[in-house]
């Protein structure tokens, strides 16, 4: 045997030895498994992960909302942004055109500060054609307006007569006592249509589609009050406020109870219902005497209040200011007593002297009388000023231009518009998302941007927001601009978030069959998760 083989021979023996002995011995203990260490704790988020993880839960919580099969035949435009990091936070079809209904009036009062400025100022002149001597005014009294929109009871603590009788003072203390010929409207500063092109004609005889003019009172509609009698029978009551005399009323309203309001079974003369109406009442103008006619019926002792639209702003206006004048003692019409060539009324052409020049509340008040509530008429005033200070035509369509340069200027897309009037009652106006959130970002680098944030609603507080988002983080912070039409619904705004950043958005909604209230929850839902958001940065 080789010395090889007899070292491996050894060595299997050896081994084999070990086996044995290994199978026959008892078992050695075995050491504790060492304990696992603990897994390192993740690293926290940064604040960057911490952002992105939000916006995608809001991204998420959004197209959740509106892919709702409820919309499903509806159209949504929405464009958030962070406008100090220009940063798009959401964008749903926001190139698209929508009808904006009232966030038309975003852009007419974004571009009429921007245009005009604050402090702007209407003026109204009264001036004489003719002489005025020893107290008389030997001619007409021409009102010469521009489309002030404060001679209204909103803008003056219910007292629509207010300036009236203010100018009435003034002409007084130039010792006018009488006016030997008529007061009538002066230059015809706002030639053309008073509606706007494509309102609609079934609403014309409601209040906030009154038409407007260069003279314009009281947000052109008159208030009559309808008082029922004492007794089934007698004459209810009718009455304009304030008394005008314009336009004529032709009431005939009985006091009367509806057959509905007496309970079943209760005798011949029955009980009240008290749920039932207590009045029904009809307006409607009529056409060959331009009088209003009231009729119906209205409860005993029952009080109703109907709204009826001026057929003639101009009319109203010149009606209200005579009205004023006799509370001033200053009367209207009669023969001239000067004799021939007093005053050197023979001895000279007829001549225009303007008497009294008086101004209006400025536009920061008036954007506030315009956006919270959202008066359609100011806006309609407003854009024809726009035209006629800045376009030189007080026309709806030179209004127009001049917007449309604006947007331009500010950075809107040629094409992210179609605009028609003012207020957007028109059904013919449109505009994107984009171009809203450009308009609010841009009239916020303003200098007078405050005086358009602190027209807009505020979300639980006050205008078309006062009863929405109450006890929500949005509640007190959102100031945004609503708008309403037959099928669409807009809120468009700002928002500081709980970080104290500030947002822009727009939520655009058109053409729907599920129930209005869930269009405007949608609305309501994506400002108050935005007033919510924590993004981080410095704000």
């Amino acid at each position: 045997m080789s010395a090889v083989r007899h070292w491996a021979a050894a060595l299997a023996l050896s081994a084999l030895g070990c086996a044995s002995r290994a199978q026959t011995s008892s078992p050695a203990p075995r050491p504790e498994p060492a304990a696992a260490p603990m897994p390192a704790a993740p690293p926290p988020p940064s604040a960057a992960q911490e952002r992105a993880s939000m916006l995608a839960a809001l991204r998420t919580g959004i197209d959740s909302m509106v892919a709702n099969p409820e919309f499903r035949n509806a159209h949504w435009g929405i464009l958030i942004v962070d406008p100090e990091r220009a940063d798009t936070l959401y964008s749903h079809d926001a190139g698209k055109l929508f009808m904006p209904a009232s966030n038309m009036k975003i852009v007419t009062g974004s571009v009429a500060l921007a245009q005009l400025g604050p402090d702007f100022r209407f003026r109204t002149t009264l001036v004489a054609r003719g002489p005025v001597c020893d107290g008389l005014l030997d001619g007409d009294l021409a009102v010469n307006g521009r489309g002030d929109p404060t001679v209204s009871g909103a803008m003056r603590g219910g007292d629509a007569m207010l300036p009236l009788r203010e100018m009435a003072d003034s002409l007084a203390a130039r010792g006018v006592k009488r006016i030997a010929g008529r007061v009538v409207a002066g230059d015809d500063v706002f030639p053309g249509p008073t509606l706007g092109y494509g309102w609609s004609w079934d609403d014309l005889r409601e209040s906030y589609s009154a038409g407007v003019d260069e003279l314009f009172f009281d947000e052109g509609f008159a208030r009559v009050a309808v008082s029922g009698g004492r007794r089934v029978g007698a004459r209810a009551t009718v009455t304009m406020v304030p008394a005008l005399g314009y336009p004529r009323l032709r009431a005939s309203v009985r006091t009367a109870i509806a057959p509905e309001s007496l309970a079943a079974g209760s005798g011949a003369r029955g009980s009240l219902d008290v749920s039932a109406p207590t009045a029904q009442l009809v307006v409607r103008a009529d056409s060959s005497s331009g009088d209003v006619v009231v009729s119906g019926w209205i409860a005993p002792h029952a009080t109703d209040t109907l709204e009826v639209v001026f057929p003639d702003q101009d009319d109203a206006y010149l009606a209200a200011f005579r009205t004023a004048l006799a509370l001033r003692g200053i009367t209207v019409g009669g023969r001239s007593t000067l004799p021939s060539g007093a005053c050197g009324r023979r001895a000279r052409a007829p001549m225009a002297d303007t008497l009294v020049a008086y101004q209006s509340l400025p536009l920061r008040d008036v954007l506030h009388a315009m956006e919270k509530p959202s008066q359609n008429q100011i806006a309609e005033l407003l854009l024809r000023t726009i035209g006629l200070e800045r376009g030189g035509a007080g026309t709806p369509d030179s209004g127009i231009a001049v917007v449309k340069r604006q947007l331009l200027a500010w950075g809107v897309e040629p094409d992210g518009y179609v605009l028609h009037d003012g207020s957007g009652l028109s059904r013919y106006d449109y505009v994107t998302p984009e171009t809203l959130v450009r308009t609010l970002a841009a009239i916020r680098r303003d200098t007078a941007f405050s005086a358009f944030y602190d027209a807009l609603p505020i979300a639980g507080v006050d205008g078309t927001l006062e009863r929405r988002m109450r006890g929500t983080p949005a509640e007190g912070n959102v100031h945004a601009k609503t708008g309403y039409v037959s099928n669409a619904r807009s809120l468009s705004g700002y928002v500081t978030t709980a970080d104290g950043r500030t947002l822009i958005f727009s939520a655009l909604c058109n053409n729907w069959t599920a129930p209005v209230r869930d269009v405007e929850h949608v609305q309501d839902a994506i400002a108050v998760r935005l007033a919510s958001l924590t993004l981080g940065g410095a704000p």
